[in-house]
């Protein structure tokens, strides 16, 4: 690939672009990629990810949010980057790992066409219920339907980690309007030190929920993988779903897989949008 070269990404809406770190000229500092996500003084995206070196897995990723901020794992993020290195032939196995801040992730090339991968599923590891670790304040010891006060409103919220933190809120009815004034006051909310994501979540049965997503860095999205992790070992622990869900949300729906012990694989597709090379001009708009 030449130098200064990027791939963009989606998987269910939520697009990526994906740079190599040995292949770009410039350093990825908070402006470049605040710069780079901006739709109109740059490419337009949900995030970056980077291909790093890894002494632990076959490949490294780093998450980076469009305000600049370092994502431990990216359910979507992670799919779009396995399509990208098995695409790409940097990775010729359809079984392989992949190194996260958030740990490391076993992944699999499900399906392919034209030699390049069209449906992923990722290993996003174990759902972690202990609140210390997600981590929250809250001084039980695990956050089951905890009531906090938003401005004018009281909800119920369910806290769980998947190497990033997530709040689960279960509602009667999803409302865009709702989730978008309250999701970035409940991701900043004082109990969150690490601010956490934010999912609305609807059952449908025991095998499909709805879901509405506001994104910690990234604002309201329209899908997230590691959100509708979030959101089925929720509801795996109270009981209220199958092992085997499927998530819907704007952008697309999800297979998620939870074992008894809360390991989670995530199963979804992925399509490349586009690739191209940054100009000098939006490189020198970095500094």
């Amino acid at each position: 690939m030449t130098i200064n070269s990027f791939v963009k990404t989606q998987g269910l809406g939520n697009e990526y672009i994906v740079l190599d770190e040995n292949n770009i000229t410039f350093p990825l500092t908070e402006k470049a990629i605040q710069t780079i996500c901006n739709v109109n003084f740059g490419i337009g995206s949900d995030g970056i990810l980077v291909k790093t070196h890894s002494e632990k897995a076959d490949i490294g990723l780093k998450i980076f949010n469009p305000d600049g901020s370092e994502a431990e794992k990216s359910g979507n993020g992670l799919r779009i980057f396995c399509k990208y290195v098995y695409d790409y032939q940097i990775i010729n196995n359809q079984q392989f790992t992949v190194e996260t801040k958030g740990g490391i992730v076993n992944a699999t090339i499900q399906e392919t066409n034209n030699n390049r991968a069209s449906i992923v599923t990722v290993d996003m590891g174990q759902a972690i219920f202990a609140s210390p670790l997600i981590p929250t304040l809250f001084e039980s010891q695990e956050v089951q339907d905890q009531m906090i006060q938003i401005e004018d409103k009281i909800f119920k919220v369910n806290c769980v980690s998947l190497g990033n933190p997530h709040c689960v809120i279960l509602k009667d009815h999803l409302e865009i309007d709702e989730i978008k004034k309250y999701g970035p006051l409940i991701e900043n909310f004082s109990k969150f030190p690490n601010r956490i994501n934010v999912q609305f979540a609807k059952i449908i049965d025991r095998e499909n929920v709805e879901v509405l997503i506001w994104e910690r860095g990234a604002g309201f999205t329209l899908a997230s993988g590691s959100s509708s992790c979030a959101v089925a070992s929720v509801l795996r622990k109270k009981g209220l779903i199958d092992h085997l869900v499927t998530i819907h949300m704007l952008g697309g729906s999800l297979t998620i897989d939870i074992s008894e012990e809360f390991n989670i694989r995530m199963t979804g597709e992925v399509k490349q949008i586009c690739d191209g090379t940054f100009h000098e001009e939006l490189i020198n708009s970095f500094v």
